[in-house]
């Protein structure tokens, strides 16, 4: 399993963190994306290296997307890759996660309209005027996509996302038996 997690200077650490550390202890390979390759820092000065630019990602590659919150998706939403790839995800209809502002990057993707998904409280009136159906919810699964609204809520979130994924990869792991 391979698991994106998009991200850019000032990122919520915990936000972050906990998704990357807990794939990686279910023993799934993680890779960082950011608007270009480098170092970003989170809102309290911790430091990530994405190895990827949003232009070398490939949606392809990858089973799972996660978007962490912060003020990084405000920069995250205003790029047309990051949009793109956001698309090519929700089209293959693989796992999504996106946590506190994170939904953001959703609604500017144009990939909520009529879903379910819950967001940090000052992302609910854009949440709903993207025609999402909000919900007060510490983790709100609705298909593909999982989202929850803040740090507190991340055991919830982590909880459904690795259903979300072991549920990809048998379906994925049928679909090549069916195939053989």
């Amino acid at each position: 399993m391979k698991v994106l997690i998009i991200s850019a200077n000032g990122f919520e650490e915990a936000e972050f963190l906990v998704p990357y550390y807990r794939f990686k202890e279910e023993g799934m390979d993680v890779e960082i994306a950011s608007l270009s390759r480098g170092r970003i820092a989170g809102r309290h000065g911790y430091e990530i290296d994405a190895g990827l630019g949003i232009d070398d990602v490939r949606a392809e590659d990858y089973d799972a997307l996660i978007l962490p919150g912060g003020s990084a998706p405000a920069k995250l939403r205003e790029s047309p890759a990051v949009r793109n790839v956001v698309r090519a995800f929700f089209a293959a209809d693989k796992p999504v996660g996106a946590i506190c502002h994170g939904p953001k990057i959703l609604i500017s993707a144009g990939v909520l309209t009529g879903r379910r998904a819950t967001c940090y409280k000052t992302v609910v009136p854009e949440l709903q005027s993207a025609g999402a159906h909000y919900q007060d919810s510490e983790v709100v699964v609705d298909a593909n996509l999982v989202t929850s609204r803040l740090p507190a809520d991340l055991p919830a979130f982590m909880r459904e996302l690795i259903k979300k994924l072991r549920a990809w990869q048998a379906q994925q792991s049928d679909a090549w038996d069916i195939a053989l």
